[in-house]
């Protein structure tokens, strides 16, 4: 299993690589929207974690190309960003599923089980029940 932690905080982004590379996945980070496009193209990612306040594109665009390109990887963003409002803005650009900030590592984890242990989730339900 591979994931790909997208996180522009160095303290966030490695408590997040840690706590993965514990459950025994392998864990890339990229610090930009940019970066973590580029490495999405390249590498074969089981999922993602995505945090909005990148510095260059923000993680609902990251999201949003990624889903344009036809990437069906799940995300799951984790962001301070904990009104309604964004949460729906996160699963309209095609997030699935929001973790607000302050966070239990816990919880991040247990979603990538979730996840690893039904890929085939992934993707086509969303068109049934997107507020867009």
């Amino acid at each position: 299993m591979r994931i790909l932690v997208v996180e522009d905080e160095p303290e966030v982004a490695d408590l997040v690589r840690r706590a993965l590379r514990e459950a025994t996945w392998a864990a890339d980070v990229a610090e930009t929207g940019a970066a973590a496009l580029e490495a999405l193209a390249i590498f074969d990612y089981d999922m993602v974690v995505l945090d909005l306040g990148l510095p260059d594109i923000d993680g609902f665009e990251v999201c949003r190309r990624w889903r344009a390109r036809g990437g069906r990887t799940p995300i799951l963003m984790l962001t301070a960003r904990s009104g309604l409002s964004a949460r729906v803005a996160g699963l309209d650009a095609g997030a699935d599923d929001y973790l607000a900030k302050p966070f239990a590592i816990e919880g991040c984890c247990h979603w990538c089980w979730g996840w690893a242990l039904a890929p085939s989730c992934s993707g086509p339900w969303r068109s049934w029940w997107s507020v867009a």
